[in-house]
């Protein structure tokens, strides 16, 4: 089985999470849905880059969550998160690169 990567499962967790609550009216719902990817991913990167990076990683996956509720009041609401989840992704990628490139 084909392993997905690291930066699709954050990419799940927040557009998914927010989508979610949405979708449903229940906030809760989609905060389930951000923890649990959350949690999928800082665990991927803890094993594929170590503590440090999962750390990194995982604050910016909560930052990038938190950051995006004052950035929709200026861009609306799904261009936030896009945009956020972008940064997420494109940072839990490029690390990803980087560990494989240095085995």
């Amino acid at each position: 089985m084909a392993k997905i990567p690291t930066a699709l499962i954050a990419a799940t967790g927040l557009i998914g999470g927010y989508g979610t609550a949405r979708w449903t009216g229940r906030r809760e719902l989609g905060g389930a849905v951000l923890a649990t990817a959350g949690a999928a991913a800082a665990y991927r990167w803890r094993r594929e880059s170590g503590a440090a990076t999962a750390v990194a990683l995982t604050g910016l996956y909560l930052g990038a969550f938190g950051g995006s509720h004052p950035l929709a009041k200026k861009i609306g609401a799904w261009p936030s998160v896009l945009a956020v989840t972008g940064v997420v992704t494109a940072a839990s990628a490029l690390t990803r690169r980087a560990t494989a490139g240095s085995c």
